[in-house]
């Protein structure tokens, strides 16, 4: 029996053409905002104002992205803690809150927390039309920034919010050229109850996604998903002008991107509880999230996407 190479050839060719056309097609691209979202309530000046600019100089320390989809329960005893450090601190700041399409008053909270601890306009609300994912409201958040770092930070509350300072040491011991992000990891608790607590299946599934997380490139970074992360503003302008997925996986592109560009990052262990609430379906979005691994991989592999842009 010969084998003919051309055939095989020809299905190959067939099946990456096919392929590639499939990925161009249905892969994330980030829709633009709408002018009402890049809109807020200024507490300052009591009427509406226009968000800045990424790519205008920075005019804070710190901007806090803060993304919240149905938060109502959890997003003032978070806020309370982040405030109680804040006051406390040397930093010159900004909140955004930006609400990710949430179907209860997680904006009119937002609103109300504004006015009653940002006389001069430290907290905004961004309220965006429809539900984008974390990773898209994460990224809006941080494309209106004015800080010199910009920390992403959990509505849950979560991670110890005082352990931005250990992310800030780190992030000091690797910046170059104005280039770093500081990664918190909850990889040192795997062990602990916090952890051991969890299901059976669902600690398998992640083990299984650290796994493919692994395979798929990221190998120097044990919690990709922990969603505590600083970065210079160079580094956020960086990524936020290269992102395209918007879901639970976003963290991986943001990595990946940082690796592509070699941009240094840390990891630095930090306090973190289980806290009740969680918007994940598991099995769902265990699904989702192993699609999109691969879909970002395959994108970059076969150079849909590209890291080379910038925000200015």
């Amino acid at each position: 029996m010969t084998v003919d190479i051309s055939l095989i050839l020809a299905i190959f060719l067939t099946a990456f053409v096919i392929l590639y056309s499939l990925l161009y097609t249905y892969s994330s691209y980030p829709r633009k905002p709408t002018v009402n979202e890049l809109q807020y309530y200024s507490t300052k000046t009591k009427k509406k104002e226009q968000f800045p600019s990424l790519s205008g100089p920075s005019s804070v320390n710190l901007s806090i992205i803060v993304p919240a989809y149905n938060e109502i329960d959890r997003l003032e005893i978070m806020m309370d803690e982040t405030l109680e450090y804040l006051k406390n601190s040397d930093y010159s700041y900004e909140i955004i809150i930006v609400d990710d399409g949430s179907k209860d008053n997680t904006s009119e909270l937002g609103l109300k927390i504004a006015k009653k601890h940002s006389k001069n306009g430290e907290i905004r609300v961004m309220t965006l039309e429809r539900n984008r994912g974390k990773g898209g409201a994460v990224i809006q958040g941080m494309a209106v920034s004015r800080g010199e770092y910009l920390l992403m930070v959990d509505a849950d509350g979560a991670t110890k919010f005082s352990d931005l300072d250990k992310l800030m040491e780190g992030i000091e011991q690797i910046g170059k050229n104005g280039y770093g992000i500081a990664v918190g990891s909850r990889a040192h608790m795997v062990n602990t109850e916090a952890v051991v607590k969890r299901s059976a299946f669902r600690n398998f599934l992640m083990r299984g996604f650290h796994l493919l997380v692994y395979i798929l490139g990221i190998k120097h970074i044990k919690d990709t998903q922990c969603g505590f992360k600083l970065f210079t503003r160079k580094a956020a302008k960086k990524i936020v002008a290269n992102m395209h997925v918007e879901g639970w996986i976003f963290d991986i592109e943001m990595l990946i991107i940082a690796d592509r560009n070699r941009i240094p990052v840390i990891e630095i262990p930090v306090t973190w509880h289980e806290v009740d609430g969680t918007k994940m379906n598991l099995l769902r979005d265990s699904v989702q999230m192993l699609v999109h691994l691969l879909m970002i991989r395959l994108n970059y592999l076969f150079r849909i996407w590209n890291d080379s842009k910038n925000i200015l």
